[in-house]
């Protein structure tokens, strides 16, 4: 394991040991790399796609493939659950219960419907967020970590800061419309942190699971992200939606040997799950991708 893995799991098992203590964000000491070209879109032969924001990076050790606009701040939507995620994720006890307060239940859709006193697992709740990015779900377990949202809030901030994604702020745990803004490389920096953490990866490449209520109902909750019905070389991560943010996504997969990981902000509903699937295939050499144009960039050195 690279030293900056440690180092990062270090850091949220530090969270995870107590979840309720805030801290000012200190500097981070995983260094990461400049981008690889001053150009707003790189490399010049790639695949156009409709997305404000993207960036691709080799999931494995995190060098830039594709990048447009990768460091201009937009509202990231719900793709900012993946940090979320993370945090409940490192903290444990996910098959301990959680008891759901009125606070948690007032989010827009999408949502489960969750009522005041009810009382759910921590693992089927982060399922949820997942799967279908249900809010009532993230804001029960943000204030369940830490006290309430705005200590979550605080803490995603901290970690946010640890990992390198230095160009966001956060004002909530499941990005409806707010002042959260990040960058597409910075989301990719945190998708790279989630993309090694086991729990994650089960949850996110599900096409669909069955959430039980506290009254018996069955719901079933079907992936918001429609490339895993598309081949099993997609595997994951994280869809997200607002007016100001336009169509969010951040999709895994892996592809002729390669794995990557594509980060899409601001694209449109007609063209995001397309424009994934046709650059996601150009790097893993279904379009002619050529190593010149890679360079060996390094995206960030952990």
């Amino acid at each position: 394991m690279k030293p900056a893995v440690l180092l990062l799991s270090a850091f949220f098992l530090a969270a995870c040991a107590a979840p309720r203590e805030v801290r000012r964000a200190e500097p981070a000491r995983a260094s990461v790399a400049n981008s690889p070209s001053a150009a707003p879109v790189w490399p010049a032969n790639a695949p156009t796609l409709v997305a404000q924001s993207a960036i691709m990076i080799d999931a494995r050790n995190g060098e830039v493939i594709f990048q447009k606009n990768a460091d201009v701040h937009r509202p990231p939507a719900s793709t900012q659950k993946l940090l979320t995620a993370l945090l409940v994720s490192r903290r444990g006890g996910l098959d301990g219960p959680l008891t759901v307060m009125p606070e948690d239940t007032n989010v827009e859709p999408t949502k489960l419907g969750l009522r005041s006193g009810e009382r759910y697992t921590r693992r089927s709740l982060l399922e949820a967020i997942m799967v279908k990015s249900c809010n009532d779900a993230c804001a029960a377990l943000a204030r369940d970590h830490s006290g309430s949202e705005q200590a979550f809030v605080e803490n995603m901030n901290r970690a946010a800061w640890s990992i390198g994604a230095r160009s966001s702020h956060f004002v909530n745990s499941h990005g409806l419309p707010a002042p959260n803004f990040s960058t597409a490389r910075d989301i990719a920096r945190i998708a790279y942190i989630a993309y090694r953490e086991p729990v994650l990866r089960r949850m996110m490449q599900k096409r669909a699971v069955y959430f039980r209520h506290n009254s018996g109902r069955i719901t079933v909750l079907k992936a918001t992200n429609k490339l895993l019905e598309r081949s099993p070389a997609y595997n994951g991560m994280k869809t997200g939606y607002t007016d100001a943010a336009g169509r969010c996504l951040v999709s895994s997969g892996r592809l002729n040997g390669r794995e990557i990981i594509l980060v899409q902000l601001g694209s449109k509903t007609k063209y995001i799950f397309d424009d994934a699937e046709r650059l996601m295939r150009w790097s893993g050499g279904y379009g002619g991708y050529a190593g010149s144009a890679y360079g060996g960039t390094t995206y960030a050195t952990f």
